[in-house]
């Protein structure tokens, strides 16, 4: 009965709740941009799909869709939306199903064909299903941004794909597989600080700025506010989905121009806390995963950040922004 209210909860319109919790909306998480909703139904209910839509500056010349990562939001991409804008992209930063200020429903069957079709929705909604567009997936938006391009090939101009999870098959390397109840168990324990130390050790190689604490406590104060049972219920369920939804066999399919950008010190691997000592030394080795990737999708370009790790957008925005507008202006061309 907690989970259900929590999650009648977190399908409540948006509204503002006290500043030191977040609700399971992230209602009190103020974005760089206006957020807006798409209303839609699936799976016989009625959800609603927050999203970021950012006019270009100056001429526009296209496109570009962000999917986020499962620890990150729509707002985590604000420094690359300043500088596609800026280019004259036309930028458009969907919070998915189940996450920041997307609907958490209680009963949903997560899958990255189902999130790929609701992005597909959102896209007609707003007039681009005429359209092809550039996408742009980072971590598990990695994973969705690759089955998108195996569902909607024609609607891409260019993929990219930055420090996507799912290079490799956990389950299949042996990792040990746990229940949805079990994930919503471990999520029920997270907080500021079980963030900071997983994303200190895994994601930035040991190295911190405080910028990044404004990351950790968007999610953290969710798990801190009324609507916690909802959102560790909604991780739990999108856990599953990525431990045992691989996209690296399907790979070579991928017909869409790709660019890889990997951060090469990224350690990042589903499931790693239950893998035995000499499995889980093997796991999230990204500088091979991406040569393996990159090898893998047909013509696809490998960009390297030598020094960086699971974020590069985050950690090093400059560098960053300036590789993937090269990439989109060469895929152009």
């Amino acid at each position: 009965m907690r989970i259900l209210a929590a999650a009648l909860l977190a399908c409540l319109p948006l509204t503002s709740l006290a500043a030191d919790t977040y609700g399971p909306r992230l209602e009190g998480f103020d974005y760089p941009y206006p957020v807006k909703i798409f209303a839609f139904e699936s799976q016989r209910q009625p959800l609603e799909m927050a999203y970021l839509d950012v006019a270009p500056r100056g001429t526009p010349i296209g496109t570009v869709v962000l999917l986020h990562g499962k620890n990150f939001c729509a707002a985590t991409w604000k420094d690359s939306i300043a500088a596609l804008t800026a280019a004259g992209y036309r930028v458009i930063a969907p919070d998915q199903i189940g996450f920041c200020k997307s609907s958490k429903p209680e009963r949903y069957q997560y899958s990255f064909g189902q999130l790929a079709a609701n992005t597909h929705a959102l896209l007609a909604h707003l007039g681009l299903d005429a359209a092809t567009v550039d996408l742009v997936g980072h971590s598990m938006g990695g994973m969705l941004a690759a089955r998108y391009a195996l569902m909607y090939p024609q609607k891409l101009r260019h993929l990219a794909l930055v420090n996507p999870i799912g290079l490799e098959d956990w389950k299949a390397k042996g990792v040990p597989w746990r229940s949805v109840d079990a994930w919503y168990a471990g999520e029920l324990k997270t907080s500021f600080d079980s963030i900071k130390k997983y994303q200190l050790e895994v994601y930035y190689n040991g190295q911190w700025k405080p910028a990044y604490a404004q990351w950790v406590s968007m999610q953290s104060r969710m798990y801190d506010g009324p609507g916690k049972q909802a959102v560790a219920w909604s991780q739990a369920l999108t856990s599953d989905m990525v431990f045992n939804q691989p996209v690296v066999y399907e790979l070579p399919r991928i017909t869409v121009p790709t660019t890889l950008f990997i951060g090469q010190t990224d350690r990042t691997a589903i499931g790693r806390d239950l893998a035995p000592p000499a499995l889980k030394a093997t796991l999230g080795d990204y500088p091979a995963l991406g040569k393996a990737a990159a090898a893998a999708i047909p013509g696809a370009t490998l960009v390297s950040f030598d020094d960086l790790g699971h974020s590069p957008q985050v950690q090093d925005p400059k560098r960053f922004n300036a590789a993937l507008l090269k990439a989109l202006k060469d895929a152009h061309r």
